[in-house]
């Protein structure tokens, strides 16, 4: 019975730790405060995103992504890394392609990475999403089938425009520490 109980309290820190140490936007900071709303969004939309921002090592949200093109199309976005209970870093998405494109559309864009070494292969500026690699639009219960390719995962959450697409092009990030 002993046993149990302490297996029990040890449990209920466990819990209390991990809930007291979930990110939190610092007030005076627009860029933390968009994040943190595109953060509750995609939980809104889909709420099993909840175990993604739990379970990866840390991630990567770009709250605004402005994207538009006409043949020749481009895409921006400013962001943070973050890491448990700290935005370790401050990111920017740059994305060029060609093809048959026509339109405008802004999006909330969101990289899980798995362990260390996808944070870190980021971190240095040796990762880049070509076409080949896809994303997962953010609805109701989309998250649930996803999973890591190549240590991370990427969703989207559209929040406005129209474009047609039929186009190759890739992303490229930028880091910086914090």
């Amino acid at each position: 019975m002993k046993k149990l109980l302490l297996v029990l309290l040890a449990s209920s820190i466990a819990l209390m730790t991990t809930f007291a140490q979930a990110w939190q936007p610092d007030a005076n900071d627009k860029l933390e405060l968009a994040v943190a709303g595109a953060i509750l969004s995609a939980k809104e939309k889909d709420p099993l995103i909840g175990k993604w921002f739990e379970s990866a090592y840390a991630y990567a949200v770009f709250p605004k992504v402005g994207k538009g093109g006409f043949i020749l199309g481009g895409a921006y976005g400013k962001g943070l890394v973050i890491r448990g209970n700290t935005t370790i870093g401050k990111t920017s998405l740059t994305q060029g392609s060609i093809g048959a494109q026509i339109g405008g559309q802004v999006y909330a864009e969101f990289i899980m990475f798995k362990d260390e070494t996808a944070l870190n292969h980021f971190r240095r500026g040796n990762f880049e999403m070509g076409a080949q690699v896809s994303a997962v639009a953010i609805t109701l219960g989309a998250s649930s089938d996803a999973n890591y390719d190549g240590g991370v995962a990427i969703f989207t959450l559209p929040k406005g425009g129209l474009m047609a697409e039929a186009s190759v092009g890739g992303q490229k990030f930028k880091y910086r520490d914090k």
